[in-house]
């Protein structure tokens, strides 16, 4: 059931390619299609598919003329509603799907407000995993009470898999413990995937999201607008990010937040990650370990 479905994503995501690159996209046996993470568009190359053992290129040679033609499709037909995302280098796609672009940017005052002559671009094959927090999501619990969690492991480890399956059920309710009102920042459309408004995977009934804006400033407008109970964001990244996490959690929301790094020994060795967990914003860490059977989830108390 689980390799249907994943077909049936991958069919989806090949529907917004050009018709010439669909049909061979499709052409790849299911076992492949099943598996596959991304197709992969560059100018005079062959497009590919990232599979778990790397990229696999089909026939022909893209065109410049179908990379715009990609854009089209993802956009249908309204790019230009679709400026402020394109000038960042990406696209989200109705069905839960994203787009990256590069291609020439088109600077003016020194903030890149265009990107034209478009040059490759690659269409993530997001795929929903609900239920992968089953087991996890009440150990976050303490007293009753949600506590501040970090997710952890190295990149394309599924921190952005686990977060969304989170936030939805921490949104729905978990276990005993009721819905909680959660403000998703959504800093690169994927998490919810955004278009026009309305998220295309599932993030909870009592979830706000707020699309394509920076943490540093999208903490504080959750904060002043929305009242949230908890407060979600993926990649902390920067020192902002850190004061704004830090500022939430002084007006007592929860956060719940994903760092690119295998464990906490490795975030003590980083300055910026080393003041996070000195200024005590966080007590829980969810190690995400993958293993030759799956995924598995680590529970950490962080030292208070």
């Amino acid at each position: 059931m689980q390799k249907n479905a994943n077909i049936l994503r991958y069919q989806d995501a090949a529907a917004v390619l050009p018709v010439r690159l669909r049909k061979l996209a499709l052409a790849l046996g299911e076992a492949q299609q099943a598996q596959a993470e991304e197709f992969r568009l560059r100018a005079g190359w062959p497009m590919t598919v990232l599979l778990s053992s790397g990229e696999t290129a089909l026939d022909g040679v893209v065109e410049p003329e179908e990379l715009e033609t990609l854009c089209d499709l993802s956009t249908d037909f309204s790019r230009y509603a679709a400026a402020e995302t394109i000038r960042e280098g990406f696209l989200p796609v109705r069905g839960g799907f994203r787009v990256g672009l590069c291609g020439s940017a088109v600077m003016k005052d020194g903030v890149n407000t265009n990107l034209k002559a478009l040059s490759s671009a690659v269409v993530r094959i997001a795929r929903e995993r609900k239920g992968v927090a089953d087991v996890l999501a009440p150990e976050l619990f303490r007293d009753g009470e949600f506590v501040s969690t970090l997710i952890l492991s190295p990149p394309g480890g599924g921190k952005t898999t686990l977060l969304r399956d989170l936030v939805r059920q921490l949104s729905e309710g978990v276990a005993s413990f009721g819905p909680r009102r959660v403000s998703l920042i959504d800093e690169r459309g994927e998490v919810a995937v955004m278009v026009r408004g309305e998220a295309q995977m599932d993030v909870g009934p009592h979830t706000d999201v707020l699309d394509a804006c920076p943490k540093a400033v999208g903490i504080p407008m959750v904060l002043r607008a929305m009242n949230p109970q908890i407060i979600a964001v993926d990649e902390i990244t920067v020192r902002e990010d850190l004061k704004a996490v830090s500022m939430a959690c002084g007006c007592g929301v929860k956060l719940l937040a994903t760092i690119h790094a295998g464990d906490v020994g490795e975030l003590m060795k980083k300055p910026l990650y080393r003041q996070l967990l000195e200024d005590q914003v966080f007590r829980l860490a969810v190690r995400i370990l993958c293993t030759e059977t799956g995924r598995t989830y680590q529970v950490e108390e962080l030292p208070w």
